[in-house]
């Protein structure tokens, strides 16, 4: 993992695999609800909302820090909690997860690269015992660093360097299939280049080398001078 930029991120099988006694440290399984409770990574808690972590009150944004707090406090989660999170999709949600927890200034959180998937093609052990927890404190600092709004990209979508990637699906970006979204299609000048191309394809669903991912984006033309705005 030492090519990676930021190789502690990520959190390998194995590691964990020597570290799920540890007391301190919280997995989470960021799969849908009825998913882990069939099975899970041993001492894994559950997420007791919609994974997306959507706002209660406005299910187009995320939750805001108030909502978190309580979230992450019910889960036994708090600002110096170690985190692990994973989940059995090729690890969308998890990194969801991290980018939420990243946003509201939590630090020490992870995706196990391969997730679910890559644990389970391992022969590692599974569970469906719900750990209890005691309640713990979270307080969000509210970083809006990572966050681009629409007014922003209206105003800057013309720069030479800057440029707006499309991960979605194939269809979503055409148009061919919308999904939840009023209107098929996408931003105008978006390139295109689904997240799923990340990742490796065998059963490991692990992430890709850093050297074919930097070549992958730079054919794409996403390159460390420019500024990407990701959706």
């Amino acid at each position: 993992m030492s090519d990676y930029a930021r190789p502690e991120m990520l959190a390998e099988t194995d590691w964990l695999a020597q570290h799920l006694d540890d007391p301190d440290l919280r997995i989470v399984d960021c799969d849908e609800l009825p998913a882990y409770q069939r099975a899970h990574i041993p001492g894994a808690i559950g997420i007791p909302v919609h994974h997306y972590l959507k706002d209660a009150a406005d299910s187009t944004h995320v939750m805001p820090g108030e909502q978190l707090e309580t979230l992450l406090g019910q889960m036994g989660i708090g600002n110096e909690t170690p985190v692990v999170a994973y989940d059995g999709s090729g690890g969308v949600v998890a990194a969801r997860f991290w980018w939420t927890l990243d946003r509201y200034g939590k630090p020490d959180v992870r995706v196990l690269n391969g997730g679910f998937t890559k644990w389970l093609a391992e022969g590692r052990p599974v569970s469906n015992r719900v750990p209890q927890l005691q309640q713990a404190t979270f307080r969000a600092t509210g970083q809006d660093a990572g966050i681009c709004d629409l007014p922003y990209l209206l105003a800057n979508r013309g720069r030479a360097d800057l440029m707006v990637w499309d991960v979605r699906s194939r269809g979503e970006y055409t148009g061919q299939t919308p999904r939840q979204n009023k209107r098929g299609g996408h931003i105008p000048g978006a390139i295109h280049l689904e997240w799923t191309n990340l990742i490796e394809g065998d059963e490991s669903r692990a992430w890709k080398p850093a050297d074919e991912l930097l070549q992958l984006l730079a054919q794409n033309g996403i390159t460390p001078e420019k500024e990407v705005l990701v959706h």
